[in-house]
């Protein structure tokens, strides 16, 4: 009997350590809680406008990016507008980063961070690493253990094995920066860790495709931006503290 209700135990503590990184949400979408002000959370979304966002290289223009449902949502069958990346008006350094996203069946998109913005750069993928969001259907989820959900997109597979949840289902994700070094978490497990200002880093990106991009992984400080890509991908409470 001891022995079970030590079992018992261990399996809750289990339970809400999964939780934390959750705790202390405001009940309603796209919200932040009195808790969370205190600590020196912002929303990036706010559940009806993109406000604060502007499509990579072009501005605040109408695109493929919408409010449905009171989630940011990239509709991939429009073609009245123009499609892209979606980046934040403002840059960020150290910084703690989570929201929450849903695919759908054989999607694949990602989050962009340190994403230098200019016109010598055509894509916002050519600048910053990726926190890659990809569904468990996509032909590369067994082909390429290195681009599964959590990964740093190309580089690793995950660091600790992750579940991402079914297409249509909200996965939890979080970004962490300070000074360079980066944490991935895929609801609630850590799936990738780095220092971008390694030697070992460097090395790893003169010795991959992202070498032909000269700007690529050459700041810790920029824009965040959410890739447009074939298949649709929502985003919800979107917030982030600045460290």
């Amino acid at each position: 009997m001891k022995n079970l209700i030590i079992k018992s135990v261990a399996t809750l503590g289990i339970a809400t350590l999964g939780l934390s990184s959750f705790v202390g949400t405001s009940n309603e979408p796209n919200q932040l809680s009195e808790q969370e002000k205190k600590e020196g959370w912002t929303l990036l979304f706010d559940g009806k406008t993109t406000n604060g966002w502007h499509l990579y290289n072009k501005g605040k223009i109408p695109t493929a990016w919408i409010i449905q449902n009171n989630e940011l949502y990239c509709k991939p069958d429009t073609f009245t507008v123009e499609h892209g990346d979606l980046v934040t008006d403002k840059e960020y350094q150290n910084f703690d980063l989570r929201f929450e996203w849903k695919i759908t069946v054989g999607g694949n998109s990602g989050i962009f961070f340190n994403v230098v913005e200019k016109e010598s750069n055509p894509t916002a993928w050519s600048t910053g690493p990726e926190y890659q969001l990809l569904d468990t259907k996509h032909d590369d989820y067994e082909a390429n253990v290195k681009k599964r959900a959590g990964c740093l997109y190309g580089f690793f597979p995950q660091k600790n094995a992750a579940v991402t949840k079914p297409a249509g289902e909200w996965n939890e994700s979080r970004i962490k920066q300070v000074n360079g070094k980066i944490e991935f978490y895929l609801n609630s497990i850590l799936t990738a860790e780095q220092d971008l200002t390694s030697k070992e880093w460097k090395d790893l990106v003169a010795k991959s495709n992202f070498k032909y991009f000269s700007t690529f992984s050459k700041t810790v400080k920029g824009h965040i931006a959410l890739q447009d890509w074939s298949k649709g991908i929502a985003f919800k409470n979107i917030k982030i503290k600045e460290l």
